[in-house]
């Protein structure tokens, strides 16, 4: 099933401090059909192909939504959790189910979501219980949490996401949420991941967890093409140039750093429509999420030239020992460190940047030494990198944007 066009979304560019939780809100006069109703119309009217793991998905969020719009409010109520490999259509489904509601809903990518939890964490400093502080926050204007691609693979996450769940259902919140993975594989290979278990067991017993998996990548379904990605050879006239001139339309451009959050981004060139710059710069500088996140509130498309080959022979693994949580006290023991290459904190950077333009539907223009499948083959990310590639190769269709 190929991605729809996008939710309507407020605009994220007039406030670069937003608050991420303000990023989608209920629009109660343009409610669209319930989630299966929306299914069985898609393949109908959308040419959209069957799919029977997308049909028991769509079965399955219908009745949640039935159940929310007519069982009392507060009233304990399974959501739902979607996981499946890329492109399978668990993001399509979900705002399926956020689009039709009539309760108070919001939906976010998870990382910003946990961005936002650290921050309000920081400001409730002092505070007894702040986690049980937040989950009241949000009850007092929620009634359903939907997240895109529940991923976890920092340790102050992990450690923070059980507590915070169990208080979040217990305030009567019901979650909705994608993921690439099951929710009993999240966390697998994370230190101390026994402190991770409550999140794992609270997901699992607070929703269904359901595989979507028919077998295609509905993103790689025949579109009209839009080509934003090139191979250039060193040596060779770039390809950019031509496109952040006709991106520009002859406005005034700058070549000046660009600031984002706390640092500055040296930029090839910048206008009123897009943001020229390289992958030196941008990805194998310290720039963080909140630093892509202010990039693409400021501008409406992205060109990243002279990205590498990905690629990289991964290190001999190093073996920490003696390791202990110091406020559980939990000996750890030895444990191997992972086998990282020497490119993969720039990797993890260009992943987090083409999360933030996907799920804001930013154009990212990108200029490589290789051909897109063999922009990374071998490494330490490979798993993470799946969904990127997935995303990049729908980035090369009409339909995004």
């Amino acid at each position: 099933m190929p991605r729809p066009p996008a939710v309507s979304r407020p605009s994220h560019r007039s406030s670069p401090h937003r608050n991420p939780l303000e990023s989608f809100t209920i629009d109660t006069h343009s409610l669209a059909p319930s989630p299966l109703a929306a299914y069985l119309q898609a393949i109908e009217k959308n040419g959209f192909r069957p799919d029977e793991a997308q049909r028991q998905a769509a079965l399955l969020l219908d009745d949640c939504h039935r159940a929310l719009h007519q069982a009392e409010y507060r009233q304990p109520i399974t959501g739902v959790y979607l996981w499946g490999p890329v492109g399978r259509g668990k993001t399509w489904l979900m705002d399926s189910f956020h689009r039709s509601l009539r309760v108070p809903a919001r939906r976010q990518h998870f990382h910003h979501f946990m961005r936002w939890v650290h921050r309000r964490l920081f400001q409730l400093t002092g505070s007894a219980d702040p986690l049980r502080l937040l989950a009241a926050e949000l009850a007092g204007e929620l009634r359903v949490l939907c997240f895109d691609e529940l991923f976890v693979n920092d340790i102050g996450d992990a450690m923070l996401l059980g507590p915070l769940l169990q208080a979040v259902f217990e305030q009567g919140l019901v979650v909705v949420a994608t993921s690439n993975q099951p929710a009993a594989q999240l966390y697998a290979d994370g230190f101390n991941r026994q402190r991770f278990q409550p999140a794992i067991a609270a997901i699992e017993r607070h929703m269904q967890v359901a595989c979507v998996d028919g077998g295609q990548d509905h993103r790689l379904h025949p579109g009209a093409r839009q080509q934003r990605y090139w191979v250039t050879m060193p040596g060779q006239a770039s390809a950019l140039g031509e496109v952040f001139a006709r991106l520009n339309r002859g406005a005034p451009t700058a070549s000046t750093p660009v600031q984002l959050e706390h640092r500055r981004l040296s930029a090839v060139c910048h206008g009123p429509a897009a943001v020229w710059c390289t992958y030196a710069e941008l990805c194998e500088q310290p720039f963080s999420a909140f630093d892509f996140i202010a990039l693409c509130d400021r501008f409406p498309a992205i060109l990243l030239g002279a990205v590498p080959s990905l690629s990289g022979r991964q290190r001999e693994g190093r073996i920490a020992r003696g390791t202990e949580d110091g406020i559980e006290r939990v000996v750890a023991g030895d444990r191997q460190l992972p086998m990282l290459s020497v490119h993969d904190d720039g990797v993890r950077r260009f992943i987090a940047l083409v999360d933030e333009c996907y799920d804001r539907r930013i154009p990212l223009y990108l200029e490589a030494e290789v051909a897109l499948e063999a922009l990374y083959t071998e490494g330490y990310l490979s798993f993470s990198f799946r969904r990127t590639l997935s995303r990049l190769q729908e980035m090369q269709l009409q339909r995004f944007g």
